[in-house]
């Protein structure tokens, strides 16, 4: 079993960029988990509720969460979408707009 990771457009990786070392690690080592073992643990990955086919991929190092938003296509596809540090309990607002409508762009743009 194994996924393929693609990025949609640059939002991900620009993020990624801006992460020091340790995080990036922790970072690659749960997209690995991701494409390597079929049933993920929710606490790396997770159906966000009330939202069509939204995940988050959730990271946590030293005191820091990060989140990565994706979505599936055609089952085996992970598309990251938009990327943040979490400051708080609740996902900011804008963030979760924004990778709705990166997901919706996405999937628009690959029927055309």
């Amino acid at each position: 079993m194994s996924r393929e990771i693609i990025f949609y457009e640059n939002h991900f990786i620009e993020f990624y960029q801006l992460q020091d070392e340790k995080v990036k690690e922790k970072i690659k080592y749960v997209l690995e988990l991701i494409k390597q073992v079929e049933k993920v643990p929710e606490k790396f990955l997770k159906h966000l509720t009330g939202t069509k086919g939204l995940y988050e991929i959730r990271i946590e190092y030293q005191s820091n969460i990060y989140r990565i938003f994706c979505c599936f296509d055609k089952g085996r596809l992970v598309v990251l979408l938009n990327s943040f540090q979490k400051k708080t309990q609740n996902t900011p607002k804008n963030e979760l707009e924004k990778a709705l409508i990166l997901m919706n762009e996405y999937f628009q743009q690959k029927n055309i």
